[in-house]
């Protein structure tokens, strides 16, 4: 899995508009790092591999985490 994409916005946005867009995009970054966390997690399980598994599971709690950190970052801005 590649990781090739800009983190920079280079539209005239306002600061508040990029942020949004900045945070959006994190989310849905985020969420599917999760995912692919929570893939490889239930795989190593079915390989025996249990405490691997939920040291991955924990992994997939810390960036939901994040991801909600952000989503109230987004609420916020959105009712200024």
């Amino acid at each position: 899995m590649t990781h090739e994409h800009n983190h920079e916005i280079h539209i005239s946005l306002t600061f508040d508009e990029k942020l949004v867009k900045l945070l959006e995009h994190w989310i849905k970054h985020n969420n599917d790092h999760a995912e692919n966390y929570r893939d490889w997690a239930k795989k190593t399980k079915e390989k025996g591999m249990n405490d691997v598994g939920l040291l991955l599971e924990d992994a997939v709690d810390m960036t939901e985490l994040i991801s909600n950190k952000f989503k109230k970052t987004l609420e916020l801005i959105k009712n200024r």
